[in-house]
């Protein structure tokens, strides 16, 4: 393989995300009749906010992308921006961060993706548009394609795009697929894009996902992981919160607890982009799935310790730095 061939391309949406830093006294959280958080703010007045905070170049895949570059990796992204001054805000940011951008597209005439974030505490309700753009699976030639796809988070009307990239992947046997899918790619179900589940390597979900996406009992990890499998998935990714993670690659599974946090979490924008993409990033560079989970709860701790989804991403060698001083109980537990 050519020394300068991308290890793993990213796949997916890429926006600026504008955060609005509340401040309490002037909303407040109540819960909704089925307990779910609901943020209230007056309507009707105008509301003094703390700050914002501009961040481009972000989304699952493209926050994948820079994880992968700042591990050592190289990477690139697959995506579309308008013809605007944010589509040139989103690709300088993604070059700084070493991500190559040769098959972000540019759609003359349109604007870019533009997400408002509403950032209450450590949480976060985001604004979100999906731009309409001509989506084409790009023509790679032999030297463009790469080890892994990082497949993520794209356009709601897209399922034909799926359809692209799993006959992409049909022609590509050896490249291997990591897929964390976005909330319009759930909302799709199982059977739409069973395609693209029965050719991933890797799967990671939350254990609310998991259960919608796949009818698994919420109470039974096991009978998550199975029914993941069932679907053709070789490495079953499961995020549980504080509670940690599980995985399996069909004949061993473990539960990983979080690294602890050094102080209460800012932001959560991005967490899950951080332990999924880590934890294929630890695959692709020849780890096992047990050496991954030390990796990928790390880099979601630190980024939570940061605004944006991107600013708290670690190097390997950090990574390894929180490793040697991680507590005793910081390890992987075979099920």
């Amino acid at each position: 393989m050519a020394k300068d061939r991308l290890q793993v391309l990213a796949v997916g949406d890429v926006v600026i995300d504008a955060f609005i830093d509340l401040i309490e006294k002037y909303e407040y959280v109540d819960k909704g009749p089925d307990g779910t958080p609901i943020l209230n703010i007056p309507l009707g007045t105008k509301i003094p906010y703390d700050k914002a905070v501009i961040v481009p170049g972000v989304g699952n895949a493209a926050n994948a992308a820079v994880s992968f570059a700042r591990l050592g990796l190289r990477s690139g992204l697959i995506s579309n921006v308008g013809s605007d001054d944010w589509g040139k805000d989103i690709i300088r940011a993604l070059k700084g961060n070493n991500v190559d951008t040769r098959f972000v597209h540019e759609n003359p005439g349109k604007i870019s993706n533009y997400h408002y974030v509403l950032w209450y505490e450590e949480e976060r309700t985001i604004f979100v548009k999906g731009e309409q753009y001509d989506y084409e699976w790009p023509h790679l030639r032999n030297q463009d394609i790469p080890e892994w796809i990082y497949f993520s988070s794209i356009n709601e009307e897209l399922p034909e795009y799926h359809d692209a990239l799993a006959n992409w992947l049909d022609e590509n046997p050896s490249v291997k697929m990591a897929f964390q899918p976005g909330t319009f790619q759930m909302s799709l179900g199982l059977d739409r894009l069973r395609n693209i589940y029965q050719r991933a390597d890797v799967v990671a979900l939350n254990r609310e996902e998991a259960t919608d996406v796949f009818g698994a009992n919420h109470d039974d990890i096991h009978d998550q992981l199975n029914k993941m499998h069932e679907a053709g998935i070789k490495i079953a990714l499961v995020t549980d919160g504080p509670n940690g993670a599980y995985a399996s690659d069909g004949n061993r599974r473990w539960s990983m607890p979080m690294y602890p946090d050094p102080s209460p979490p800012k932001d959560r924008t991005g967490a899950g982009d951080a332990f999924t993409s880590t934890f294929t990033a630890a695959l692709i560079a020849g780890a096992d799935v047990p050496s991954a989970l030390l990796w990928a709860p790390i880099n979601s701790m630190n980024v939570v310790q940061k605004v944006g989804a991107q600013e708290g991403l670690l190097t390997h060698q950090q990574i390894d730095k929180f490793l040697r001083e991680a507590p005793s109980d910081y390890h992987p537990s075979e099920m």
